[in-house]
């Protein structure tokens, strides 16, 4: 058995675990910079309202984003060679030095977190393959939550798998309600084996599937915020994601 353990010691992130981008070669280095600090052992990643778009002129809807990656693979310049494609024919508009920070396979990983959001924004945790080969590119979602579902009680907390591009997955992922504050610390869980997923909250089976990828998975860490669903009343609320602890334990 292997555990890896991340606790955010320190005043900053592990430099040679994560990156502090999110899908930076389809918009650039300076327009996917996460806001964030680290103190007291936690990680809060949060969306200022000057903060701009990650990529205003190729995603709709407009989408402004704080998240850590713990890999970063895409080709040249110019290329359509990159993680996480969000539409046919994108091209690379920044290249990016390969990073393999913290890849893991199969095992039992648990995200201690909380979350402040209002009705138009996000969070989530999730895992995809490194894509160097381009089928290796399917999702495990730990856990992800919109703000509009969330009451001072409960919270549409979804779990599943996203193929993608990868012909061995199919698409199974659901929401479910629970009675949970999302403002408390709460332990989001998914065991991965050849027999597929068990996700949990809290101890709590939320749900299982019987597909798991098989090829080496890195992490996302994100909260995102849709700046066209605000209706007036928002004002300017900042949305933060808080993460205290993400523990892997392998065979």
């Amino acid at each position: 058995m292997t555990i890896r353990t991340e606790h955010f010691e320190g005043d900053g992130l592990a430099a040679d675990t994560w990156v502090p981008h999110y899908l930076p070669h389809w918009s650039s280095r300076e327009r996917s910079r996460a806001s964030y600090d680290v103190s007291g052992s936690v990680l809060r990643l949060h969306i200022p309202v000057e903060q701009g778009l990650w990529c205003p002129e190729r995603h709709t809807p407009a989408l402004r984003t704080s998240t850590i990656a713990s890999g970063l693979y895409a080709g040249p310049r110019g290329s359509t060679v990159g993680q996480q494609p969000f539409a046919e024919g994108l091209t690379v508009t920044e290249e990016q030095d390969p990073f393999r920070g913290w890849l893991l396979a199969g095992g039992r990983l648990t995200v201690r977190a909380r979350a402040d959001l209002s009705a138009r924004s996000m969070v989530s945790v999730w895992l995809t393959g490194f894509e160097d080969e381009p089928e290796r590119c399917g999702e495990v979602c730990v856990f992800e939550v919109f703000g509009d579902t969330v009451t001072a009680d409960s919270a549409g907390v979804g779990a599943g798998v996203h193929a993608f591009r990868d012909p061995a997955l199919r698409e199974d992922f659901s929401v479910t309600t629970l009675p949970l504050d999302l403002r408390e610390w709460h332990d989001f869980s998914v065991e991965m084996g050849p027999g597929g997923c068990s996700w949990s909250v809290d101890g709590r089976v939320l749900r299982t599937s019987e597909q798991c990828p098989t090829y080496p998975l890195q992490l996302f860490v994100g909260v995102f915020d849709f700046p066209d669903r605000d209706d007036g009343t928002l004002g300017d609320h900042v949305p933060s994601f808080e993460v205290d602890l993400i523990e892997h334990v392998g065979a």
